[in-house]
Parts: structure tokens; C-alpha cells; sequence
């Protein structure tokens, strides 16, 4: 998915509708889903549905419109009618409005929504279907990116392709710096960070590493990726408060913060950043040496060649977790079928070809520069893969990697999350036990109102 289809730490904050969203869900047409449909496509005969996805971008296009070439190739009967560049509010409308112009299969970028897809039965239980087709899912996709992909035990979706986020570094500036290695804990980064970082006046030169929120890839529930915390508990509680590990980010970033000048110096540099993607990305212009991004970021830094060496390495872990240095924060596309779909033996065949077919995986995952979501896929020799893309292929293979879990309200508390983090490192929160505790009523006081 290049650039645009990284869209994943600007998806966590634009994905949020809440529950005006949700309140839309749940009017859908749910339909039946009775792992097979009546459409009699298994029987052989013709039968045209529709899918709707998010890809835009002329190769990306080109790309999804192979796959599905490859699956009409192999079943004749099965008739595809695509339709791309859709948004999920769009697809809300279209689930709830049910009828003929309604999708039969919907990919969507914002694993955000699932929780809200799942519990409205706007996209029908997969399991039967998985169950029909003796697929074993645990053995099929990785656990993270199955995580993400179901609600509360309701598999409503598949993983269509992920994103696994690492660490980037300039060997050029490691190397000036006498550094020899990228780090693996947090105690190593910090001090790589500090080594890397070049004053110029009251600024910098050269920033170690931009810590933070809002420079870019840098997030909460990425960096809270290197932790595995838990967010909620088994009744479905927010567990911010109580989980150490959620502080213990917190401190660590804020710490950073401090290391590497505080607040109002970084968040001036930061102001200084070209966009994101593009070849003004503060990594490629040297003007940070480390950076957490996601895959897509190798074929940019290779299509741009800046004018240092760089490599990629895992992200690093806490220092009291050493042992998990490899995993790394997870999400991706989701696909689904439409609850209110009268073709969903053939929708299913659809699905079951983008999401497990080895090589249609891998082909699209060639395309598009994203992480192969079957382990079968990651382990293909056919995969086009270098050592700096390979870094994410270890990452979404590592049974440590995680990712955030499918919320009822979408990703309203991640938002609440990222805001309290916002407070926290510029010093208008200085309680941070206080600041968790009423973040987490928040969440809960939402979710509550989403029911």
C-alpha cells in the first residue's frame, strides 16, 4: 500500500466516528449468513457481486484489479464488479441502506472499526465459512493480525496485506557517531539518541530521534506495540490504570522528551518537517537519524535515494523485556462480506481467494510494497524481499508483535489515550496516576454509551 496506504497512525485518529457510526451499523440490513449463501455459484452458476475497496492509486489499482482477474480466471461463474476509492463512512451508508447497490464484499483500511462492524453484524461471521473450508485461521494468519481482524470472538473480517512497524536508522550517521550497532532496549536508544543529536544554536542540526506524538509514526499505540500491555480486561473494562506497562511508556517517552532538549525545543524543530510522504520526510532529509515507521517506508528511501546509507532494524523493547527485542507494533487492511448480501457463497470465494491464496498474497504484496498476511505468504520464495524489508516479515512472523484490540466505539479510546499523552509530555499533566485513572473512565463512560 505505499505511502497512502499507511495510513495507519492517521487512520487511528480520523477513523473515530464513534458512536454516530455506530448508531448507523446498526440500522444495517444484517441479512442472514448461513456459511454458504443462496446465490448458486456453487453449483456453477453465473452469478455478479460487488466489491468495494479503498486502494486509489494507480498501481495499487492495478494491482487489486490483477487479483481479481486471477480469481474470474478461476471461477468462470463468479463475476466481479469493483469499485475503489471508498471510504468507510460510504460504506456505513451502503450497509445500512441494504438493497442491490449495496456491496457483497468491502475492504477498508481502518481495522479501527472491526469492534463496530463485528457487534453490529454489518459483516457476517466468517467462522462458518472457515469452519466449511476446514481453514484454521491460528494456523493460517498471524496472531496479531488475526487479532485485529475480529471482536469479542465474532471473525467478521479477514487481514487483506499488514503493516509491521520497526525502526529506521542513517548508517552514515551511526558511523559518525561511533555507534555500531542499532539498539535493541530503550537504556541503548536513549543513548544512541543522544549521541546522534547535533546543536546548532538553540536547535539542531541533527535530532537522534523525534519522540514526540505528533512526529509522526510516532505514537502511543505504536510505541506500546514494544510492551504487549493489555488495554482492556476479560469484562471489557479500559485497563490503562492498571496496567504498568501503560505508564511505564508514558515515563519512557516523556523521559526522552527530556533527554533530548524538552518539549518546546523538539515540538519547534518538528515544525520545521516536511510532510510525511514525500521526500521531505524528516528521515530522508537527515534531519532525524532514527525513526519508527512502518514497511511501506523502504520503497520511498529507495525511489528517493537520500544521500546517507540507512538500514532497518526492529524497534527496540524495554530494557526489563529484552528477550522480545524482534516484535514490533501490527495493523492492515480487513476484508469482509456484507451481512445483507444474498451472494455470499460467491462473495466467500472472493474472500477466501484475496486472503489465503498463496500467491495471490504474495502478488499483491509485491505490488503494493505491504507485509504478507499468511504465513505461508511470508515464507514464499516468490516474495520480493531485501534485508531492509525483511526486517518486517520477522516482525509479522514474531509471536510478540501485537497490535491494538477491536474496541465497540472504534478507536475512540485510542484517541482518549493520545491525548492524555499529548498533556503528558508538554507538561500540562503533570499527575499522570490521575490523568490514566480519568482517561480510563472516559473510555469506559464511552463504550458504555455506544451499547
Amino acid at each position: 500500500m505505499h505511502p497512502t496506504t499507511s495510513r495507519r497512525s492517521r487512520r487511528s485518529l480520523a477513523a473515530v466516528t464513534g458512536s454516530a457510526l455506530l448508531a448507523l451499523l446498526a440500522t444495517a440490513c444484517t441479512g442472514t449468513n448461513d456459511a454458504g449463501g443462496n446465490d448458486g455459484s456453487a453449483a456453477g452458476k453465473d452469478v455478479t457481486i460487488t466489491f468495494w475497496h479503498g486502494w486509489s492509486q494507480d498501481s495499487e489499482v492495478k494491482a487489486i484489479n490483477d487479483n481479481i482477474a486471477a480469481f474470474e480466471k478461476a471461477h468462470p461463474n463468479i463475476h466481479v464488479k469493483t469499485v475503489g476509492n471508498i471510504a468507510d463512512d460510504k460504506v456505513n451508508q451502503a450497509l445500512r441502506a441494504g438493497g442491490d447497490d449495496a456491496p457483497d464484499v468491502v475492504s477498508s483500511f481502518t481495522t479501527n472499526n472491526v469492534g463496530m462492524f463485528c457487534s453490529t453484524k454489518a459483516f457476517a461471521d466468517l467462522k462458518p465459512f472457515l469452519e466449511k473450508d476446514r481453514i484454521d485461521a491460528a494456523k493460517t494468519f498471524p496472531a496479531a493480525m488475526l487479532n485485529y481482524t475480529q471482536y469479542q470472538g465474532n471473525q467478521c473480517s479477514l487481514p487483506l496485506l499488514g503493516d509491521a512497524f520497526g525502526l529506521y536508522y542513517n548508517k552514515t550517521a551511526f558511523a559518525a557517531a561511533g555507534i555500531t550497532a542499532p539498539p535493541k532496549t530503550f537504556s541503548e536508544f536513549a543513548d544512541a539518541a543522544a549521541k546522534l543529536t547535533i546543536a546548532d544554536g538553540n536547535g539542531y542540526k541533527q535530532l537522534g530521534f523525534m519522540p514526540l506524538y505528533h512526529g509522526y509514526e510516532s505514537t502511543t499505540e505504536h510505541f506500546l506495540g514494544q510492551y504487549g500491555p493489555t488495554y482492556f480486561d476479560s469484562p471489557g473494562k479500559s485497563n490503562l490504570a492498571t496496567d504498568p506497562k501503560i505508564a511505564s511508556m508514558l515515563n519512557w517517552q516523556k523521559g526522552l522528551v527530556d533527554k533530548l532538549g524538552g518539549y518546546d525545543k523538539l515540538d519547534k524543530y518538528r515544525a520545521t518537517f516536511g510532510e510525511e510522504f514525500s521526500a521531505k520526510n524528516p528521515f530522508h532529509t537527515g534531519q532525524v537519524a532514527m525513526a519508527i515507521d512502518g514497511e511501506w517506508r523502504t520503497a520511498s528511501l529507495a525511489e528517493n535515494k537520500p544521500d546517507f546509507e540507512w538500514a532497518t532494524a526492529p524497534f527496540p523493547v524495554p530494557d526489563d523485556q529484552a528477550s522480545t527485542w524482534g516484535r514490533g507494533y501490527q495493523t492492515g487492511t480487513i476484508v469482509g462480506i456484507a451481512s445483507s448480501s444474498k451472494k455470499q457463497a460467491a462473495a466467500w470465494e472472493l474472500v477466501k481467494y484475496l486472503t489465503t491464496d498463496t500467491d495471490a498474497v504474495v502478488s499483491f504484496a509485491n505490488a503494493i510494497h505491504n507485509v504478507p498476511s499468511t504465513f505461508d505468504a511470508l515464507n514464499s520464495p516468490k516474495l520480493i524481499s531485501d534485508p531492509n524489508f525483511k526486517t518486517f516479515l520477522d516482525i509479522a512472523k514474531n509471536a510478540n508483535s501485537g497490535t491494538t484490540p477491536a474496541s465497540l466505539n472504534g478507536g475512540a479510546y485510542i484517541v482518549s489515550l493520545q491525548n492524555l499523552g499529548y498533556a503528558y509530555e508538554s507538561g500540562q499533566q503533570k499527575d499522570l496516576a490521575g490523568g490514566l485513572a480519568a482517561t480510563a473512565k472516559e473510555i469506559d463512560a464511552a463504550i458504555a454509551q455506544a451499547k
